[in-house]
């Protein structure tokens, strides 16, 4: 007798970058037939042109710092047995072309793996045709292929905000994706922008030796940050020589042949050798047929969501920088597998946005996750506040770190861990127990019985959290 085989549950997934290319590997696992279409190159912008190229050009500035730091430990340099002071001298060319193939070989390795999973991956552009249908045009041209899908997935991205008066040449005047075109190292970049991108990139080329100024319009660096963490990268920043220009904007930028010239809100110039661009960034959402899909669109663009990544036509969902979700990475990967699960039926776990961990990659690097001491001071939640300086960690000072901290976070009463930020060497590791400790709601009793290594970074994490305990009436 024959049977009847369920039909196919086809997902065409738009954008490779972190949320399509795990969107596409979840509906994989589920059986269905699955189509992504990418213009650039899997894994996006997040690999290519961002997260992968510029986390690799800060390694190679934290390398070049720690070079210098090895003298305050009692390490000497020589030559020809006479002592000598090390100079960092950085060949610009060889680190960008170290970093670009290194971003190249990782796109290359998840395009491979999806392959070998069955996903059937398009070189070219997609739009929606309704909100059942996908229309693609082939980067080799030819006739504009139109697929019917039971699920679409949008993943993609977002590309560098341009300012009318500040129009980027790639050369002059850049933004985070024209960097790494680069011959040699500016004399002085002027950053505009202070927000994530800007802090890492001033932090980063001012310790390979560039003259840095940073414009920022607010009153702070990282205004999105813990205020101590800001604070403390300020003094850091302006200890090591940035010009940390606050509470002003940049009007205009010009560019010459050997120089840019920034025209400041209160009327004075700056003149530098390089500009860099980074006052955020716009959704790669237009001409995609949303709108006339019926899809809700936020003021600035992006794709309106809910907590399983579902726009407002059900069977179309959106992912990553396009959506209005955190525009991190790693929220992307995850909002990319919860939208698969729930519109294939499996367990999709709502996506907890107070529960990401985020991190800033300047030195010292800044982590947060949770409630926030803003919040716990302005009444949104009942919490205590714990903080730990690394200056007194012994593993801190064995290897010669003097700024950051560590700071927890525990409800009132119940002494369940809520929050916490670590600033630090290495805190986008550091922050994970408390990441995992705010997930699983433990209280700051069961953090401080887990056994740290001594010595060691994360042994400030169990101190705090003994001194939050709270005893037995």
């Amino acid at each position: 007798m024959p049977t009847n085989n369920p039909p196919v549950h086809r997902v065409v997934i738009i954008g490779g970058g972190p949320g399509g290319y795990e969107a596409a590997r979840a509906a994989r696992q589920l059986e269905a037939e699955v189509v992504l279409i990418e213009e650039n190159g899997i894994g996006g912008n997040a690999v290519l042109t961002d997260v992968v190229p510029s986390k690799t050009l800060i390694a190679t500035a934290e390398a070049a710092q720690r070079v210098l730091l090895a003298q305050s430990l009692g390490i000497e340099f020589s030559h020809d047995g006479k002592k000598i002071d090390p100079k960092v001298q950085l060949d610009v060319k060889s680190v960008n072309k170290r970093l670009i193939k290194l971003a190249k070989s990782q796109s290359d390795d998840m395009l491979t793996t999806l392959k070998k999973e069955g996903v059937r991956v398009v070189n070219g552009r997609g739009r929606l045709d309704g909100n059942h249908h996908v229309v693609i045009e082939h980067a080799t041209g030819g006739e504009p292929e139109r697929i019917e899908a039971k699920t679409i997935i949008v993943a993609v991205g977002a590309s560098p905000r341009e300012l009318p008066e500040a129009r980027t040449d790639g050369k002059r005047i850049l933004n985070w994706k024209q960097l790494y075109d680069l011959d040699e190292l500016p004399e002085h970049m002027i950053v505009v922008g202070s927000g994530v991108t800007g802090a890492e990139f001033a932090s980063a080329y001012l310790q390979l030796g560039s003259k840095v100024t940073l414009v920022s319009s607010r009153d702070t660096v990282l205004p999105g940050n813990d205020a101590d963490a800001a604070t403390l990268i300020e003094e850091v920043f302006t200890r090591r020589g940035m010009n940390l220009l606050k509470r002003v904007r940049a009007k205009k930028v010009t560019a010459t042949e050997s120089s840019v010239v920034v025209e400041l809100s209160d009327g004075k110039k700056i003149e530098g050798s390089h500009c860099l661009m980074a006052v955020g960034a716009t959704p790669n959402t237009h001409g995609l047929g949303l709108e006339e899909a019926g899809i809700r669109l936020a003021e600035d663009g992006r794709v309106i969501v809910n907590k399983v990544a579902r726009t407002s036509r059900a069977n179309v969902y959106a992912v990553g920088d396009c959506s209005t979700a955190i525009p991190l990475a790693s929220v992307s990967s995850m909002m990319g597998r919860t939208a698969v699960y729930h519109t294939l039926g499996d367990v999709a776990s709502p996506t907890r946005l107070r529960n990401v961990a985020s991190n800033v990659f300047t030195t010292p690097e800044i982590a947060q996750v949770g409630w926030s001491q803003e919040e716990i001071e302005q009444g949104l939640v009942r919490g205590e506040i714990e903080k730990m300086m690394l200056e007194t960690n012994p593993r801190a000072k064995m290897q010669g770190i003097r700024e950051g901290f560590i700071k927890l976070f525990a409800s009132v009463g119940s002494g369940t861990v809520i929050g916490g930020v670590v600033v630090a060497p290495g805190a986008s590791d550091l922050i994970y127990p408390i990441a995992v400790a705010i997930e699983n709601r433990l209280t700051v009793d069961q953090l401080a019985r887990t056994y740290t290594v001594y010595p060691s970074l994360s042994g400030s994490i169990a101190e705090a959290a003994s001194a939050l305990h709270q005893p037995i009436d």
